[in-house]
């Protein structure tokens, strides 16, 4: 019997695409939302509040996976400013932790609610799943690492940076993250 593994993508990201199919070969069944389409169209604050609905009603238990990619790691993390610390394992990939400007470049990234992790974080306000790790490369100016490291090292979340990788962590990579994460099916 496979076990279930609770998913969300990135912005605009598929259950049957990208990391979906590598979970589901790996022998998963994979619950969690799209973030697209009806969901896409919910308000941010609607969006973590459908997570947390979902998140608690059927994992929140010991034994329980998350894995949530860039923007649906923004979105776990939020719910963790709304509810008790997750009790189980959590795999955040290249996870957007604020928004982001680099004067040098001309890059920039915002989301809702750009400070409200990082203060959280430092403000010794922010619930703690029980396990936790963050992986982002070297080079992502999503997920920019300092800010990254700024979030997760005050709470103790270990925090992997892949020298020369950017936002989409090469597939060897993921594969060895999952390899050493997920447990056996």
């Amino acid at each position: 019997m496979a076990k279930t593994l609770y998913y969300l993508p990135g912005q605009g990201g598929r259950m049957d695409a990208g990391l979906g199919p590598v979970l589901i070969g790996r022998g998963f069944d994979l619950a969690g939302r799209e973030t697209r389409g009806e969901f896409n169209d919910l308000s941010f604050s609607d969006q973590v509040a459908t997570v947390a609905e979902d998140l608690e009603t059927y994992f929140w238990h010991e034994g329980a996976l998350v894995l949530a990619n860039s923007f649906g790691a923004y979105l776990f993390l939020h719910l963790q400013l709304r509810l008790r610390s997750f009790p189980s394992k959590v795999l955040l990939l290249s996870p957007i932790v604020g928004g982001f400007a680099d004067d040098a470049t001309g890059r920039y990234f915002s989301s809702p609610q750009p400070d409200h992790l990082k203060r959280a974080s430092t403000e010794g306000r922010f619930n703690i799943p029980r396990q936790c790790e963050i992986h982002v490369g070297e080079e992502d100016w999503q997920s920019d690492p300092p800010r990254v490291l700024a979030f997760a090292e005050p709470l103790g979340i270990q925090v992997t940076v892949w020298p020369g990788e950017g936002h989409n962590l090469a597939h060897a990579t993921v594969n060895g993250i999952l390899d050493a994460w997920l447990p056996p099916v």
